[in-house]
């Protein structure tokens, strides 16, 4: 797993994974990204290059929307690839991260 990190605009930070988001994947990126989401209000996560999701993959992003929502901010995810945005909508998860197919409207999204 592999996670590149951007800034976009003023106030945003996009975060690229790729690869899988299992144990090992989750486990690589967990402190970067708790780090990150500690330290943005804003974060757009591109998840066009996860391949595979799992459970722990799940509690990665959702325990770090969480703090960043604690602190009045916002995630989206965006371009997951089917079976991973079949995963995020059956776990409930595009609840608390909005799912968008393009980035012009994850950007709007973070704005508002």
């Amino acid at each position: 797993m592999e996670m590149t990190v951007e800034q976009v605009g003023d106030d945003i930070k996009k975060v690229l994974f790729i690869g899988a988001l299992d144990i090992d994947g989750a486990g690589k990126v967990d402190l970067d990204f708790s780090a990150l989401a500690g330290s943005s209000s804003r974060i757009l996560v591109d998840l066009s290059g996860v391949d595979f999701l799992a459970s722990i993959g799940i509690r990665t992003l959702m325990l770090n929307a969480q703090v960043v929502n604690r602190r009045g901010g916002k995630m989206v995810a965006i371009n997951p690839q089917p079976m991973v945005e079949k995963v995020l909508r059956t776990s409930g998860t595009d609840q608390v991260i909005p799912i968008f197919t393009d980035t012009e409207s994850a950007l709007a999204a973070l704005r508002d």
